[in-house]
């Protein structure tokens, strides 16, 4: 796995996935957004921009620009992933807020706007009040990050916020489950290989 391969998004929770754009899923570890054209896959892959944004701002970007904005967005993961790692497993207190204001520095560059467009059901044609954005700098590209973590610092349980059991594994996720008994970030990846672990062990010590 390299970070050309299709980013994971296990986490059950945007502002968790983006957390998860670094993750030792498979002993070595991958980035997918470690230079600008990384972090416009990864935008990509998780909707958060449009496709017709990201390719006017790769055109119009100047040299270098991108990969800045990279190294910005990296900075801005690893404080939001030191803030939930501090909180997860506890509901988040109000004395919590002081610490997201980096994070309201970063709304307040927002131009968004809305907009009225229609939406075609199976009825017909609707009209929806669409939340739009200016994107008018590759520093715009950090907004849509920002407002995902905004969300779920306002909607998510923190006492569901758990880190992988794997071993090796830095995959954050959000327990939704009945009983919250989740312990992996997936089956396919480290479930699994704990099961295989257990039973390898079981083995030698018959």
């Amino acid at each position: 796995m390299d970070n050309h391969s299709p980013a994971l998004f296990l986490g059950d929770a945007l502002a968790l996935d983006f957390l998860n754009s670094v993750a030792t899923p498979i002993d070595t570890p991958v980035d997918w957004i470690e230079n600008g054209e990384g972090l416009l896959r990864w935008l990509e892959q998780a909707k958060l921009v449009p496709e017709e944004a990201l390719e006017s701002i790769r055109a119009q970007a100047l040299p270098g620009e991108l990969d800045k904005v990279a190294d910005q967005a990296r900075n801005l993961r690893e404080w939001f992933r030191t803030f939930v790692r501090e909180h997860k497993g506890k509901p988040l207190k109000p004395d919590a807020l002081a610490e997201l204001e980096p994070l309201n520095r970063l709304l307040e560059r927002d131009e968004g706007f809305g907009r009225v467009v229609a939406r075609r059901t199976d009825e017909g044609e609707v009209f929806e009040f669409r939340p739009m954005r200016k994107w008018r700098s590759p520093e715009a590209l950090l907004l849509p990050v920002g407002e995902a973590f905004g969300r779920f610092v306002c909607t998510e349980d923190f006492s569901n916020v758990k880190a992988c059991e794997g071993p090796s594994c830095t995959l954050l996720f959000a327990d939704h489950t009945r009983g919250h008994r989740r312990r992996w970030c997936s089956m396919a990846l480290c479930g699994n290989r704990a099961k295989q672990a257990a039973h390898r062990d079981r083995i030698r010590q018959v």
